[in-house]
Formats: structure tokens, C-alpha cells, sequence
């Protein structure tokens, strides 16, 4: 099976500009008139990682406006379609949880989001986005297990312009958005954007005849950079995003057939979300010593309404409100040099409070389930990493992290009669726990002088434990921390110079107490540990220009995640089984081939592309999942003076697939992929 995709993938290209799209180890990147770094990568790149990166430019090619669709296109990389922005669950190599909290560690050019609904974000104008594959927790620590998400925008010091964009789509989807980039002399510079989107919906709730996945949203930034000298930058970023949509397009799953039924439930369900993010980033570049302060807020107002149990029948219906704040600082120190000897030091900390009411309200039952959670989190750490050119190109890394994290909760639960507004007072507690770790890490590689690289790493990865804001028994209260350890092997091989390059590695990752979420109808979703798990793959990167203005490259990922050891009691064993929502294989092979015409147009840019997923599993007892399945997609840009007219289309085919998948009760559920999806694009840049 694998030889035969690898084979059918080598047929097929794709777009990739002026960076590699996967580059095993260059932390160092050009993009278009920018270069964006790494502030915890030192000058001498002696510290080699399993990386994939984007520029603008390759995302604007392949149409890609969300973070979701970079699924399959980054190797082992699997951001699911959750049916709202409620959660954006993230999987790396297998390693990823659906809910609360998350195994994949997520910033915006150095601002932490730590809060999984958050996650989805526009990409309609950054400059680049980069995951970095396995555990990364001696440089970035806590949540950090599976690997890391970096999305960079530009700094206007460097790059200026404006740019206006709108476009239409099928199901009257709207988009538009405008940007400014303003050099306001050598030392200052702003900049300022926004975005809207609008779609009517793809799918219809059969017994309220209306589009179930409706949604309106917005999202604006401001940045304000200063330069006051040759060695100082000061960024003052504030981000607001703003989503008002109907969700969760499930269906019961005909287990026979693995086909899905109609979607069919009697309660409207919504979900609303305000996400503000606001950052201070201080920069200090000597002539031997860097220095950079982050500071970070971040507050998140939500209501998600729910009908969980998507009948007909008015069995369970859920009001889940949140409200979220996050404070973060960070201090590093590095080298800033180009001696044989590069280190990296800093401290962390952090303070969360999280605000939970949740009301689960049954009318057959005559009840309802009232909640007040409360969760104060609080986390210090500090890290340092030294790299040693041992002898020419051989060169060796270790480093230590200390994360201490103490979590409490006040838990309030009630039960209220509906017809008489009785109120019982059902569960009250209050818990505290106390979380730490070491997480070492140790690699070594060698770089040749034709630019070709060779590395091993062993690094420990970590994820600290919490409290669930619903259970259906004591003993689910909490749950304990996951640990891994991940042993990795990798090259990069540059030939024809560098027409042609060659980026490929393998993993495997000891996992244990891993945390898996499950979700039971009139409860809620419920994290517990489970036993021992183990992930191996690898991932495979083939990028060439043969001719000018052709651009071809190839993305493979392959990973096996299993259980080792999950027997739940004597009638319900996992060992062995598949781990959910893991994709067995991700395929990405497109074309990208760009033209100069004299005369009526500048440049003619053509883009085609296919991405594949599958076997996935949606739960624990492997009964449903979702074959290996592709999507064909293609865009045409014509660009003349500074204006630009797009056409472009999504699963051409109108391929039928399950986008995500899960089992409530006796129940397995699913939601149904996008449909055929084309639309057009006018963009003006001057």
C-alpha cells in the first residue's frame, strides 16, 4: 500500500517558491522581501529539527486561507474539521488530543495561544507558517509534546504595501480583507488589517430544513514597530478575532456500511467566540549576546449551544460559556555569534484563569445539569541549550527544561427541576495539583560541505495533566500528565545543484499515559489516561525546479500509532488498536508553473494540486473510520500591473469523505467533508 502511494505521488508536483516546502533542518528562510528567524535558533545552525515551511506566496498558490487546510500538505500533519471553531483539535505524528488542552503548541509571531479554539486562524496575509515535528518542550515546554505551530507577519520596516482583497465563492462565500504595511521613517513603522468572511453553509439539518454550518466572522490586527537603534526592535501587537456560526453537521453512522445517514436534530446549535491577543515583544541583538522579553494577554469570551445528542428527541441540550484569561512572560538569552560553542537560556511563566458555566438541560429528564467551574493554572520554567562544533560539519546539542505547573479547581454542580425551578445541590469540590518535569533533549549532525546534513535526536516530550469540567464519575475528575520519548533519524541531500532536494526522516515515539477524549451524551467530553502507546513513521520531502518558472514537490507522511496497553475493564481492551484520528498516510503532490506574457499580462501563475488522508479511525474501538481518500484542487492567477484576478476550485471531483468522526454513547457519529468548492478572487496591491 505505501510503495504504491509513494509511487503514484512521484508522479505529482507541487508548488514551492522561494523556500524549500519541507526543509528538514534550515531554521533561516527568505520570503519575498522579508527573512524571518527563529529568535531561539542561534546564527551557526548546529541544531537540526524535522521542519515544514510556507511562504506567503506558496499558501496564496494553493488557495490555502486557514490553518485546516494544511492538513496533508505538511507531512504527519492533521488539523480535523470539528464542525465549529469550538475546538481545533492538532495531530503530529499521531501525537494530539481533541479537547481540552493540546499536544501541539501554537504562537503568533512569539505570542503563546494555549487555548485550542483559538487555534483556527486566517492565513490570508501572513508571512509564513512552519510546524516543526516532535517534541519541542527544552525550548517551548508545556503542550509542546507533538511539535510546534510558528506563524510569522511581516515587520513594515521591512516590507511595505497595501493590499485589498475580495472574493466570492459557492454558498455565497465572501471574503474580503485589507491590509496596510506603512514605513513611517528608518525607525518606525505600522501596520493595520481586517478581514471578513461569510458562507451560507454546506449542509442542511433534514428536520429544521435549515443550513446547519452558517457562519459570519471577523478578525482585525494592529502593529506597531520601533527601531530606535541598530540593536533594539520593539513590536506591539494586538489581534481581535470574532466568529458568530451554526456547527456541528453530524450524522449517526450506518456502522455496516460506514456510510453516513441524514442529518437530522431537533435544536439549532451555535457557537460564538471572541478572541483578543495582545503582545510586547523587546529585542536586543548585540555583538556577541542577543536578548528578547515576550509579553503576552490573551482573553477569550465564548458560548457554544449544543445539541448533543443529535436526535429528534429533546434528550440533552448543552449551554457551555466560557471566559479565559492568559498572561505570559518569557526571557531569552542566546549567543550571537558564529563561534564553534552556541547556547540558549531563558525563563517562563504564566497565569490562567478559566471561567466555565455549563448547563446540560434535558426535557425528557425534567432537568437541568447546572455547572460553575473555575480553574486557576499557574507555570514556571526555565531552559538551557548548548550546541558544539565538534570537527568540521560534526556538531552536537543537549538540553534541559524544568516546567513546575500548579492547577486548581472549584467545581459547583446543581440539579434543577424545569417545572418547579427546585435547585439540588449535587457535587461541590474543590482540587489542587502540582505538576513537574525534566525534559532533556540530545542530537547530533553532520553537515557536509555540499550543504547535505545527516542527524539523530533523542528528546523527551511532556504534557501536564488538569481537571475535566465534566465527568460521570469521581475517579474522572483529573487526569495525570502524558510523557514520550521520541527517537528520531533524518538527511537532507542537495543534488543537480540544488535543482533537486531530498528531505527525509524517520521517528519513533515511546508514549505513555497518553490523554484521550472521549465524549458521552448528557456528560460531556471526558480526557482520562490511557495506559501505553507507541507512533513510527516517517516523513518524505521531494522538491525540483527542472525548468524555469516550474516548480514540483512531493510531501509524504506515514504513521502507525497503536496502543500498547489500554484494557478500560474486562469487557472493553484497546490493546492494540489503532489510535482515533490519526491518518495512517498524508499525500500532498501539486504543480506550481508561472509565466511573463508580453504585452496584456505581467505574470500567468497555474496551480494543481492533490491531497490525500486516510485510514482514519474516529474512536477507540476502531469500528468506523475513513478510508485513504484525495482531493483534487487548481487555481489560475493573472497578474497585470497591481492587479490580480484568481479563479480557483477545491475537491474538483466532488470526492465524498468523513472530515471527523466520533462515538458518543452506543452512537458513532460523523460529518461529511466540503462538497465542491470554486470560486474567484480580485486583489490589488500598490
Amino acid at each position: 500500500m505505501v510503495i504504491n502511494i509513494l509511487l503514484a505521488a512521484l508522479l505529482c508536483v507541487n508548488d514551492n517558491e522561494v523556500v524549500n516546502n519541507t526543509d528538514t533542518t534550515s531554521r533561516n528562510y527568505a520570503l519575498e522581501e522579508v527573512v524571518v528567524s527563529d529568535f531561539k535558533t542561534n546564527k551557526k545552525d548546529l541544531v537540526p529539527i524535522s521542519r515544514t515551511a510556507m511562504s506567503y506566496r506558496q499558501l496564496s498558490n494553493q488557495q490555502i486561507t486557514g490553518l485546516r487546510e494544511l492538513s496533508a500538505i505538511i507531512p504527519n500533519f492533521y488539523m480535523p474539521d470539528y464542525g465549529s471553531r469550538a475546538s481545533c483539535p492538532v495531530y503530529v505524528r499521531g501525537v494530539g488530543n481533541k479537547s481540552d488542552g493540546t499536544g501541539v503548541a501554537f504562537y503568533i509571531d512569539g505570542v503563546p495561544y494555549y487555548e485550542p479554539l483559538s487555534f483556527d486562524t486566517d492565513l490570508g496575509d501572513v508571512a509564513s507558517v512552519e510546524v516543526l515535528r516532535g517534541p519541542q518542550g527544552t525550548l517551548y515546554g508545556r503542550n509542546a509534546i507533538g511539535g510546534i505551530i510558528n506563524i510569522n507577519t511581516h515587520n513594515p520596516i521591512d516590507y511595505q504595501n497595501t493590499r485589498v482583497k475580495v472574493g466570492y465563492g459557492r454558498y455565497n462565500d465572501v471574503r474580503t480583507q485589507v491590509s496596510n504595511y506603512t514605513k513611517v521613517n528608518d525607525k518606525f513603522g505600522f501596520t493595520v488589517g481586517a478581514v471578513y468572511h461569510h458562507n451560507d453553509g454546506a449542509f442542511t439539518n433534514k428536520y429544521l430544513n435549515e443550513k446547519v454550518d452558517k457562519m459570519d466572522e471577523t478578525e482585525e490586527r494592529i502593529g506597531l514597530y520601533w527601531q530606535p537603534s541598530i540593536n533594539w526592535q520593539l513590536r506591539l501587537t494586538s489581534n481581535f478575532k470574532y466568529s458568530d456560526q451554526g456547527g456541528y453537521p453530524y450524522a449517526p453512522v450506518d456502522e455496516a456500511t460506514n456510510t453516513l445517514q441524514e442529518i437530522s436534530y431537533n435544536r439549532p446549535s451555535t457557537f460564538r467566540r471572541l478572541v483578543s491577543t495582545n503582545g510586547l515583544g523587546v529585542r536586543y541583538n548585540g555583538e556577541n549576546i542577543s536578548f528578547n522579553s515576550q509579553t503576552s494577554f490573551q482573553y477569550i469570551n465564548s458560548h457554544q449551544a449544543i445539541d448533543q445528542d443529535f436526535t429528534t428527541t429533546d434528550k440533552s441540550f448543552v449551554n457551555n460559556k466560557r471566559n479565559q484569561n492568559m498572561v505570559a512572560e518569557e526571557l531569552t538569552l542566546k549567543s550571537n555569534n558564529y563561534s564553534r560553542y552556541q547556547w540558549v537560556v531563558g525563563v517562563f511563566g504564566m497565569m490562567e484563569h478559566v471561567d466555565r458555566e455549563v448547563d446540560n438541560e434535558s426535557q425528557i429528564g425534567g432537568t437541568n445539569k447546572h455547572t460553575d467551574y473555575c480553574v486557576p493554572t499557574s507555570s514556571f520554567a526555565i531552559y538551557h541549550q548548548s550546541a558544539y562544533n565538534i570537527w568540521r560539519g560534526l556538531s552536537a546539542t543537549a538540553g534541559l527544561r524544568f516546567d513546575y505547573e500548579h492547577a486548581k479547581t472549584n467545581y459547583d454542580n446543581d440539579v434543577i427541576t424545569l417545572a418547579t425551578g427546585e435547585r439540588k445541590d449535587e457535587a461541590d469540590f474543590e482540587s489542587s495539583k502540582n505538576f513537574k518535569q525534566f525534559t532533556p533533549k540530545f542530537t547530533l549532525q553532520y553537515h557536509t560541505t555540499k550543504d547535505n546534513l545527516f542527524y539523530g535526536s533523542i528528546t523527551r516530550g511532556y504534557k501536564p495533566g488538569g481537571f475535566n469540567k465534566s465527568f460521570a464519575k469521581d475517579s474522572e475528575r483529573s487526569y495525570e500528565p502524558e510523557y514520550s520519548w521520541n527517537y528520531e533519524v533524518g538527511t537532507r541531500v542537495n543534488l543537480f545543484n540544488n535543482l533537486l532536494t531530498v528531505s527525509a526522516d524517520l521517528f519513533y515515539i515511546d508514549w505513555r499515559d497518553l490523554q484521550i477524549t472521549t465524549t458521552v451524551t448528557g456528560t460531556g467530553n471526558i480526557t482520562t489516561n490511557a495506559g501505553h502507546a507507541d507512533s513510527k513513521g516517517g516523513e518524505l520531502s521531494i522538491t525540483a525546479r527542472p525548468i524555469k518558472g516550474l516548480q514540483l514537490n512531493l510531501n509524504y507522511g506515514y504513521t502507525y500509532a497503536r496502543f500498547l496497553a489500554n484494557k478500560k475493564s474486562e469487557t472493553s481492551d484497546y490493546t492494540g488498536n489503532r489510535l482515533p484520528l490519526v491518518p495512517n498516510h498524508t499525500l500532498s503532490c501539486n504543480a506550481n508553473y508561472t509565466i511573463y506574457p508580453k504585452g496584456w499580462a505581467d505574470r500567468m501563475t497555474f496551480n494543481v494540486g492533490m491531497n490525500g488522508l486516510g485510514r482514519i479511525y474516529w474512536a477507540v474501538d476502531n469500528q468506523v473510520y475513513q478510508n485513504f481518500y484525495t482531493l483534487l484542487n487548481a487555481k489560475v492567477a493573472i497578474t497585470k500591473g497591481m492587479f490580480t484576478w484568481e479563479v480557483w476550485g477545491k475537491n474538483l471531483t466532488d470526492t465524498e469523505y468523513m472530515a471527523y468522526g466520533f462515538k458518543s454513547g452506543n452512537t458513532n457519529y460523523a460529518q461529511d467533508g466540503k462538497p465542491l468548492m470554486f470560486g474567484t478572487t480580485i486583489e490589488l496591491n500598490f
